[in-house]
């Protein structure tokens, strides 16, 4: 019989799910909420002539309220999608298609998520005028070159909430006042945002927002956008039918994914301040023993202005892919899940200065709702014997 080696990893162990930004696991209560919406009340919600039509289309309308409660919004502001990335293209391109010659100018910053991105780089294809600002070494946008940027021939300014890979949090509510002085409109990818940190519309001067259900304990395959209502936030949709959604997203709605939604939403309401609380804890006691056992790691992104459950670390001279082929019981990952099938390093990172090398050698480490003190002791002493049997970190 071959002789097995031995590694870092234990696979008779659990595996520990660090990988929060990616994706949350949905809530058992989430589920619980949903399940009707599988079995016996399977109606369509656009069947408007019968009770199991209208058991479902009250499940929508439930959750719609409960979406826009945790945002200060009004139900009837609140359209459901398959997530965020389907929100960002509705609402960037139906946007700068509202305004046409009039406003040609989008504005965005170049740490956005691809979907957004690439939104904003068809409609500079279309003829639409495009500025893509830098960001500072933390990340965040700089607020006076914003201000230079957005003039009165800008139709829509587009910043994320929280930044999915390193976790920043944008000045938002700083970024709403620039918009509305110059006429435009905000828009704010909060995927990573909704459900875990406060947010409300009115405050931010936010004119559209973009959720995903599946990063806030929710399920997959469902989403919303925000449009306020009272300003001249025309949208057009992307495909045409039945003219669901107020006409803006034609098909039919799934009642169970949408219930599973306005639940997380719900909970959210309840739970966020405490979870936030603990999370910090959680974060700094795993932040102090990776630290301490590497005084060499190198921390991407703002110290302080940043989501609790995030910490995106480089490790200088190690190959990040070697370490996660380590760390095979602990689930990190190398940087956003819908870029994994780009080859080369994060151009997050890039854009806030890391070195080539150091952006290679960067993972992130995301906690949530379900991570417990034990499971992150487990993972700081996984990662620090796994760059011990590499060799160290190298200057």
């Amino acid at each position: 019989m071959t002789e097995q080696k031995s590694d870092s990893r234990d696979m008779t162990r659990a595996p520990i799910y660090l990988d929060y930004q990616a994706t949350t696991p949905i809530d058992r209560r989430v589920l619980d909420a949903m399940m009707p919406y599988l079995t016996d009340h399977f109606g369509n919600p656009h069947s408007s002539t019968h009770a199991f039509g209208w058991r479902a289309e009250g499940a929508l309308e439930v959750a719609r309220e409960q979406v826009a409660e945790l945002i200060g919004a009004k139900p009837d502001e609140i359209i459901f999608t398959s997530g965020a990335t389907e929100a960002n293209n509705l609402i960037i391109k139906g946007a700068m298609a509202h305004w046409g010659a009039e406003k040609p100018k989008m504005v965005t910053v170049v740490t956005e998520h691809k979907c957004v991105i690439e939104s904003a780089r068809y409609c500079q294809n279309q003829g639409y005028e495009l500025l893509v600002l830098p960001v500072e070494n933390t990340g965040l946008v700089d607020l006076g070159k914003l201000a230079d940027a957005v003039d009165d021939r800008t139709a829509l300014v587009s910043v994320m909430a929280v930044n999915n890979e390193i976790g920043v949090i944008q000045p938002l509510a700083e970024i709403g006042k620039i918009a509305k002085k110059a006429g435009a409109l905000f828009h704010s990818d909060a995927a990573q945002a909704f459900g875990k940190i406060p947010l409300n519309v009115n405050s931010l001067q936010l004119d559209y927002m973009s959720i995903s259900g599946h990063k806030t304990y929710g399920p997959k395959g469902i989403g919303a956008l925000y449009k306020r209502s009272g300003r001249p936030t025309a949208l057009a949709p992307l495909f045409s039918g039945g003219g669901q959604e107020g006409g803006l997203r034609s098909g039919t709605q799934a009642p169970a994914l949408v219930a599973g939604l306005g639940h997380a939403a719900m909970i959210a309401a309840s739970d966020m301040l405490a979870e936030q609380d603990r999370l910090k804890t959680l974060m700094h006691s795993f932040k102090s023993t990776l630290f301490a056992g590497m005084p060499g790691l190198i921390l991407n992104g703002d110290e302080t202005q940043r989501w609790v459950g995030n910490l995106n670390i480089s490790f200088p001279g190690i190959d990040g892919d070697l370490l996660l082929s380590k760390l095979r019981n602990i689930a990190v990952s190398s940087g956003a899940a819908c870029a994994s099938a780009v080859a080369g390093p994060s151009y997050v990172l890039e854009a806030i200065g890391c070195s080539r090398a150091n952006a290679k050698s960067a993972i992130r480490i995301g906690i949530g709702r379900f991570t417990t003190a034990e499971e992150l002791d487990i993972a700081a002493e996984t990662i620090l014997t796994a760059i011990a049997e590499i060799g160290g970190l190298k200057p």
